[in-house]
């Protein structure tokens, strides 16, 4: 069985799409292209594809990742192609690669988020984030599986900064916008950005006036200096990125 790993990315008003929802159409987008994808044994055969750390409903991202298991060869560039003209515009397949050894979800500790705070001043989004990160421990609240739960949103954040960005990805010239960046550690429950911007009201109060924009720029393995390694970095031979 021939395994290929695909990075694909959520834009526009296609990160309003769950995760449940992506994992239908993808299907539909392998019936569709007709990949020869491989199937589970037993009574109810599923098709082999495992996904590595699915972003939030709601969020953008250019960095999820996914591995699919073949029946025949397939060219990954090949299938890419295929795949991405199977799949809505904005559900973008920007990458594939053969897979080498391991597994992809070892490769992911990590994500790095872009949070867009529109009618925020940068200012002001500077005092929060220092006030948060001034904090020993942030606790929020937030409603999951389990029931409501009050956790640290501050222990999981390696770096969180607000950075001065020329273009704005929404074209809203005139309007105030800080834009932070922010790394976080995978860790039980999951620190989510929203949970960050909850503690950023907690500590500072900051409450931006309209829902922030949210992109998942990256993830993969952290560094010791703080930087993201691209999961598919060890399994490239060289293949650039291809896709829009």
């Amino acid at each position: 069985m021939q395994r290929i790993r695909l990075r694909y990315a959520k834009r526009g008003p296609l990160r309003f799409t769950s995760h449940r929802d992506f994992a239908r159409a993808f299907e539909r987008a392998l019936r569709r292209a007709g990949v020869p994808i491989a199937f589970s044994q037993g009574f109810t055969p599923h098709p082999k594809i495992s996904y590595a750390s699915a972003a939030p409903t709601g969020v953008g991202s250019e960095a999820e990742y996914l591995e699919i298991g073949l029946q025949a060869e397939t060219d990954p560039e090949q299938l890419r192609v295929a795949l991405d003209a199977a799949l809505s515009p904005g559900l973008d397949v920007l990458e594939a690669v053969r897979a080498g050894a391991g597994s992809l979800a070892d490769r992911i500790d990590a994500s790095l988020w872009r949070l867009e705070l529109f009618e925020v001043n940068p200012a002001t989004a500077e005092e929060a984030v220092a006030a948060f990160l001034s904090a020993d421990e942030v606790l929020v609240e937030r409603m999951t599986k389990q029931g409501r739960r009050t956790f640290d949103a501050r222990a999981a954040v390696v770096r969180c900064m607000v950075v001065s960005e020329p273009d704005l990805p929404s074209g809203a010239g005139g309007v105030p916008c800080a834009i932070i960046d922010l790394v976080v550690r995978q860790v039980t429950p999951a620190v989510r950005p929203d949970d960050v911007l909850s503690g950023l009201r907690v500590v500072a109060g900051l409450e931006p006036p309209v829902p922030a924009r949210v992109t998942r720029l990256a993830q993969g393995t952290l560094t010791a200096q703080g930087e993201i390694v691209d999961p598919l970095e060890a399994d490239r031979e060289g293949v650039g990125i291809g896709g829009h």
